[in-house]
């Protein structure tokens, strides 16, 4: 649609990206969600971090987000094609444990999630694109306190 748009129209749209794009990542800077969980390996995002490969080796996981919590499913060990066919369940977070959250709240399309727990501990979650069903089913469904 933009290369209809007049010389100033792609500009003023370039510098609105830019600028969007700056606030971004200052936000993320600020909170330090640049790391893939809080930095606590006592808190309750590391101990499950620490966990999270003895299930599987495997770095891509499945996560389905319900209202009764999180269900994270990855494939075995040893299984290199059709990886998806073979998706074992691997953690179940009961939602008085764990939250999906959006950092941003909905201002910023990112590919980023939290996966918030109840001592205030985060593990990152990067979906394989942004606004993705899981962003969708977050906004719908924001937190109590958020």
């Amino acid at each position: 649609m933009r290369t209809l748009d007049t010389r100033d129209e792609k500009k003023r749209f370039r510098a609105k990206m830019e600028d969007e794009k700056r606030r971004r990542d200052a936000t993320i800077a600020q909170q330090c969600l640049d790391k893939p969980f809080d930095g606590n390996w006592h808190g309750n995002a590391g101990q499950f971090l620490l966990r999270w490969y003895s299930h599987s080796p495997h770095h891509q996981r499945l996560l389905l987000a319900t209202r009764d919590g999180i269900v994270l499913a990855a494939p075995p060990r040893r299984v290199s094609v059709g990886r998806e066919k073979h998706m074992q369940v691997v953690a179940r977070l009961p939602a008085p444990e764990a939250t999906l959250v959006d950092p941003f709240f909905g201002e910023f399309e990112t590919r980023m999630l939290l996966i918030r727990f109840q001592d205030g501990s985060w593990l990152r979650v990067d979906t394989e694109e942004p606004r993705s069903a899981l962003h969708m089913y977050v906004l719908r469904h924001p937190l109590a306190d958020n």
